[in-house]
């Protein structure tokens, strides 16, 4: 058996985050998987040659939900692995907590089925992932700790 190639991958992407009737809401996006199903995540993406992490972030973020936001502060990122192509790739994935500034989900990319607005108990049923739901949770406690 053929051993794999070890391979590295970074991302960037946000918690968009939003106050309605005091009750905070962040986005999450449905995505059809083929040997899945559908995946609710987070938006993130891969750097564009010569962008900084955060630029990447606004971008995608954008990209993927049609929302322009501003990054509020940086979050903690994630790590995890998969196979890809023969490969095993070791992917760090750097988050912000976002505040959106314009724009409407009607305008987000193809990569998406869905995108929406949920409240933080509704993203820790609906996430995919357990890292983006224990990242989500780390967001949640932020934002209220700062509220105090």
């Amino acid at each position: 058996m053929a051993r794999l190639k070890d391979g590295t991958a970074t991302s960037a992407g946000g918690i968009v985050v939003r106050d309605l009737d005091s009750s905070p809401q962040l986005v999450v996006c449905r995505r059809l998987r083929e040997h899945d199903g559908e995946a609710w995540t987070l938006p993130k993406g891969t750097p564009n040659r010569g962008e900084t992490t955060e630029e990447t972030a606004l971008r995608e973020v954008r990209e993927e939900t049609g929302l322009t936001v501003r990054i509020v502060s940086p979050l903690d990122s994630i790590h995890y692995t998969f196979v890809q192509k023969g490969m095993r790739i070791a992917k760090t994935v750097h988050y912000f907590l976002m505040a959106p500034t314009g724009g409407c989900f009607e305008d987000h990319d193809h990569e998406f089925e869905e995108v929406r607005w949920v409240t933080f108990g509704e993203a820790a049923a609906m996430l995919s992932f357990d890292t983006e739901r224990e990242l989500v949770a780390l967001a949640e406690t932020r934002l209220r700790n700062s509220a105090a």
